[in-house]
């Protein structure tokens, strides 16, 4: 019988850290912005730069190799 009182104590105690832990986000502003994380992928990024060397003139392009659909 002891046992369920303490585990209820505990229970209750965890149940309390939490709630606060909850409060605390809330008064600190976690849960003020959510509309835009959401939408922050739907937005363009910069583009990237070509990692590749400026060849000038001398830039052959790759040939292209066509798919073989027969059989």
């Amino acid at each position: 019988m002891s046992v369920i009182i303490v585990l209820i104590l505990v229970s209750l105690a965890v149940g309390l850290i939490f709630l606060g832990a909850f409060i605390w986000s809330v008064r600190s502003g976690q849960y003020e912005d959510t509309l835009t994380p959401s939408m922050r992928m739907l937005l363009e990024d910069a583009p990237v730069p070509c990692p590749l060397p400026d060849a000038g003139s001398a830039a052959v392009p790759l040939p292209v190799q066509e798919k073989n659909t027969e059989r």
